[in-house]
């Protein structure tokens, strides 16, 4: 088993993730957006830290609603960097709120922020990681890597052996249209 799976499986903070959402796709909106945030809030930190402050942090960035996020301004930007049960650093606050309003060009654009990943399946992670950092802020490799692993836009969220990745097999992840290396 990869050493996420092992460590993860009946860890009281992993567990739950583990087994239900790492490398499950999704076309929601709001799933695809929260991923990106918390995926930006654990750079140089541990996604321990990112899982224990998720539910302060689904209440202070409103359900990651993108519509609401992409109206935040000053005084939001404050609030949340006065909020101690979330990850405050300014340049995350500000590139979650900026991809919220990038996330709606793409409504313009592609129809959806899926339909925009859609368009560009299948890409190698270099330039899925491009891409990112063209069209987005605070999207660095493992950042873009990790998005995308954990939603199964590229494969490795789990070892062969783990027993969720027979349940993820059965929701057809995106990277089995397109054998794609996680590196």
């Amino acid at each position: 088993m990869s050493s996420y799976c092992a460590f993860a499986t009946g860890n009281p903070v992993h567990d739950h993730y583990h087994a239900t959402e790492h490398g499950f796709p999704s076309r929601d909106e709001s799933v695809l957006f929260e991923r990106l945030c918390l995926e930006i809030m654990q750079a140089g930190l541990s996604w321990e830290i990112v899982l224990k402050r998720r539910a302060t942090m689904r209440i202070a960035f409103e359900g990651f609603d993108v519509d609401r996020v992409s109206a935040f301004g000053t005084a939001d930007v404050a609030r949340l960097l006065a909020d101690p049960g979330i990850i405050r650093n300014r340049l995350k606050v500000e590139a979650i709120i900026s991809n919220a309003r990038t996330i709606q060009g793409l409504r313009q654009s592609h129809g959806s922020f899926f339909e925009w990943l859609d368009a560009h399946h299948p890409l190698e992670k270099p330039e899925w990681v491009k891409l990112f950092r063209r069209t987005f802020r605070f999207t660095g490799g493992e950042i873009v890597g990790e998005f995308l692993m954990s939603l199964g836009w590229l494969p490795g969220a789990h070892a062969a052996d783990c027993p969720v990745q027979q349940s993820i097999m059965l929701c057809d992840p995106r990277w089995r249209s397109r054998h794609i290396s996680p590196t």
